[in-house]
């Protein structure tokens, strides 16, 4: 690892251009810049490695280069490039944008595979008949046979779209309870996917906003 392939990385991981100070500020304690003597020298070290980048994208046959924008340096595509990625971009699929309840409703399914209808109701405390279909008709669950109990209720899982739209390998890789809260930043239950009878936001939000959408239990399959 260099100071040169750290101020790549940074550059390609950043939205916005990315300033020298910036940089400095990041890297002036790794490693990699103690050679520095001083902020001064590794800034004109960092500029020295950022120019060296720019030089390199420049002469190489890459798709990618790094430019000068509004005071900072930003990767992009190359110009002659423009018309396939945006070609390719019509093609990708738009984000899927889910409801707190579809969201709750999702975890549930998730965490719980293979779990029913009324045993989803009975976990989120509402119906879920109608946030059930919206994940079926956005393919992130299926159904997975049925359950051998009395009214054989069928089973919901869920689906390969449902890794690739969370970046997962296999559900094995889904987040601990106590990572999920760290991320939601939310107080949820930690009770939510292992008592039946409890009550909880999955997603850690409050859902009063889900409650005039839904209605209270009624058992179906």
């Amino acid at each position: 690892m260099s100071l040169k392939s750290e101020i790549e990385a940074i550059i390609y991981a950043a939205e916005e251009p990315v300033t020298l100070d910036q940089m400095v500020a990041v890297l002036k304690d790794q490693p990699t810049a103690r050679a520095a003597p001083d902020a001064a020298a590794l800034r004109a070290e960092i500029r020295r490695a950022v120019e060296e980048l720019m030089a390199e994208y420049a002469a190489a046959d890459r798709g990618m280069e790094i430019r000068q924008v509004a005071g900072g340096y930003k990767m992009s595509t190359r110009p002659e490039h423009h018309d396939v990625v945006r070609a390719f971009v019509k093609n990708l699929k738009p984000p899927v944008r889910l409801s707190l309840p579809a969201l709750e409703t999702l975890s549930v399914i998730a965490y719980k595979q293979p779990v029913t209808v009324p045993e989803i109701n009975e976990i989120r405390g509402v119906d879920s008949s109608g946030v059930i279909a919206t994940l079926l008709d956005r393919k992130l669950i299926t159904t997975a046979g049925r359950k051998a109990v009395v009214g054989r209720p069928i089973l919901y899982r869920t689906t390969k779209e449902f890794l690739l739209r969370f970046g997962l390998q296999d559900v094995s890789e889904l987040p601990s309870l106590k990572e999920f809260e760290e991320v939601t930043g939310q107080a949820v239950q930690a009770d939510l996917f292992a008592t039946p009878s409890a009550v909880a936001d999955a997603t850690g939000v409050p859902d009063a906003e889900e409650a005039p959408a839904e209605s209270t239990t009624t058992p179906d399959s």
